[in-house]
């Protein structure tokens, strides 16, 4: 799993395109932003995947609570609005809930923004973390215009570094220290997508 979820609130930049809710789909996915209804479908996700999800990212934790959940969610409004954030709820057709990703870390000087996803226990291993960034990354590149997207994850998270490798990013480094992990740092894959790949 590869992801960046800032709950602190950050700065809307000037720079960034004014670009409405939508709904994304593949084949077999449905991203679409998150609704303030479905705190519950993102808090019984992150409980059932604390063994996998909560491995590499901090947020899903053991004493993860439903307030979180809520929180989370109702700040992805004004997020998505100030082009901080652009974070998706991942749907199979059938409207069920298996994940979640986004468009985030936005560098506006170079036009280039991070991509982050996770899957819930119960759907890994089957495909839709790919065809999310299949999907996410074409409007990383159409709407948004960005000229590169990077996907950055612990050098030892091996299922995320096979996504990032199915999806057709191209490994470029090790960066050391690259991310913190509950405070501690860690060595990190860094892979990009570029447009026409």
């Amino acid at each position: 799993m590869s992801a960046r979820r800032n709950r602190k609130r950050a700065p809307a930049s000037s720079d960034a395109p004014i670009v409405k809710p939508r709904t994304l789909a593949s084949d077999r996915v449905l991203l679409r932003p998150y609704r303030n209804d479905e705190a519950q479908l993102l808090y019984d996700a992150a409980i059932e995947s604390l063994d996998t999800v909560g491995r590499w990212m901090p947020w899903c934790h053991d004493r993860y609570a439903i307030a979180e959940s809520v929180a989370w969610v109702e700040s992805c409004a004004e997020r998505w609005r100030s082009g901080v954030e652009y974070a998706f709820g991942i749907f199979d057709h059938a409207g069920r809930y298996i994940g979640g990703c986004g468009l985030n870390g936005f560098n506006r000087m170079h036009n280039f923004a991070n991509l982050g996803y996770w899957i819930r226990q119960s759907r890994q291993r089957q495909g839709y973390a790919v065809d999310a960034v299949h999907t996410l990354s074409m409007f990383g590149f159409t709407t948004l215009r960005l000229t590169r997207i990077e996907i950055v994850v612990a050098s030892e998270n091996a299922p995320s570094r096979r996504v990032a490798e199915k999806a057709g990013a191209t490994f470029e480094c090790i960066a050391r220290n690259r991310l913190l992990i509950r405070d501690v740092p860690h060595s990190a894959a860094v892979y990009s997508l570029i447009p026409g790949e």
